[in-house]
C-alpha cells in the first residue's frame, strides 16, 4: 500500500511538471510568433496619406475651403453664375447685353424707356378692353400687382448691414492702425477712379456682370491649373512686399496712437 501511494504521488508530480513545461513552451511560441509578425511589418514604413489630408494640403485661391458653388451661396444665383442651367444663364446675360446696347450704344434714356413702355402697355390694354364690347368677348383680366412687404424689408435690412459694415471698415482704416489695409484701399479706389474716367457707370457695371458670368465658371473648370500659378504669384508678391516694408514702411515714424497704446 505504501508503494502504491508513493507511485501515485510520483505520477501526479510528473503530470504537474509536464503541464508546467507545456505552458512555458506555449508562451515562448506565442511571443516568438508576435515578434516575427512585428519584424515582417516595417516600423518606419510611411502610412498612405488619406485623400482628405492630401486635399487639405492643396492651396486654394483666397484660402477657400468650400467649392466654388458654395462660395457663391449655393442657391439660384450661384447656378446662374456657374451656368448650371445654360438657358437661364444665357437669357440673363443676353438681357444685360440688350440693356447695355440700348442705353450705351443707342443712347436711350431710362426715363424715356419706362415712359414709352408704359404708354405702349396701357394703349394695348385700353384698346383690347374696348374692342371686346364689339366682338362680344370677355374683357382681359388685368392682374393686381403689388410689392410684398417681407422681401423689401429683407433687402433693406441686408443693405443697411452692408453699409454699416463698410462705414465701420472705413473708420478703422482712417484711424491709422493698419497701414497695409490703408494702402490697399487707396490703390483699389485709385483703380476704380481710373476705370470711371475711361467708361461710365453702366459700362463698368456691365463689364463686372460679364466677368461674374465668365470668370467663376472658367475658374471652376481649370482650378487645378490656376491655383498653383496664383500661389506662386502670391508668394512673389509677399516677397516684394517684405522688401518694400523693410526699405520704406519700416522707416516711416510711428504715430502717437501707437505710442499711447504701447505705453
Amino acid at each position: 500500500m505504501a508503494e502504491h501511494a508513493e507511485h501515485s504521488e510520483y505520477n501526479e508530480e510528473e503530470s504537474l511538471i509536464e503541464k508546467i513545461e507545456d505552458k512555458i513552451h506555449f508562451d515562448r511560441f506565442s511571443s516568438s510568433s508576435s515578434d516575427s509578425d512585428t519584424e515582417k511589418k516595417p516600423a518606419s514604413a510611411p502610412e498612405a496619406a488619406s485623400p482628405s489630408s492630401v486635399k487639405a494640403a492643396i492651396w486654394r485661391l483666397f484660402g477657400r475651403e468650400k467649392p466654388v458653388h458654395q462660395v457663391f451661396g449655393g442657391g439660384k444665383p450661384a447656378d446662374v453664375f456657374l451656368w448650371r442651367n445654360k438657358k437661364i444663364s444665357a437669357s440673363v446675360l443676353g438681357g444685360a447685353t440688350a440693356i447695355w446696347v440700348l442705353f450705351e450704344l443707342l443712347e436711350y434714356h431710362l426715363l424715356g424707356l419706362v415712359c414709352h413702355l408704359l404708354i405702349f402697355t396701357l394703349a394695348i390694354l385700353f384698346l383690347w378692353s374696348n374692342a371686346t364690347t364689339f366682338i362680344n368677348k370677355k374683357r382681359p383680366h388685368i392682374p393686381e400687382v403689388h410689392l410684398p412687404e417681407e422681401p423689401i424689408l429683407e433687402i433693406a435690412s441686408a443693405l443697411r448691414i452692408e453699409i454699416n459694415h463698410t462705414l465701420r471698415v472705413l473708420r478703422e482704416i482712417a484711424s491709422g492702425r493698419d497701414l497695409t489695409k490703408f494702402l490697399s484701399v487707396i490703390a483699389g479706389l485709385w483703380v476704380l477712379s481710373v476705370l470711371g474716367n475711361c467708361c461710365n457707370f453702366l459700362t463698368l457695371f456691365y463689364i463686372s456682370f460679364v466677368l461674374l458670368h465668365t470668370v467663376p465658371v472658367l475658374y471652376e473648370k481649370y482650378e487645378d491649373k490656376v491655383d498653383p500659378l496664383v500661389e506662386k504669384a502670391v508668394k512673389e508678391i509677399k516677397k516684394q512686399y517684405a522688401v518694400f516694408d523693410a526699405k520704406v514702411l519700416s522707416k516711416i515714424p510711428k504715430g502717437p496712437l501707437r505710442d499711447k497704446k504701447k505705453a
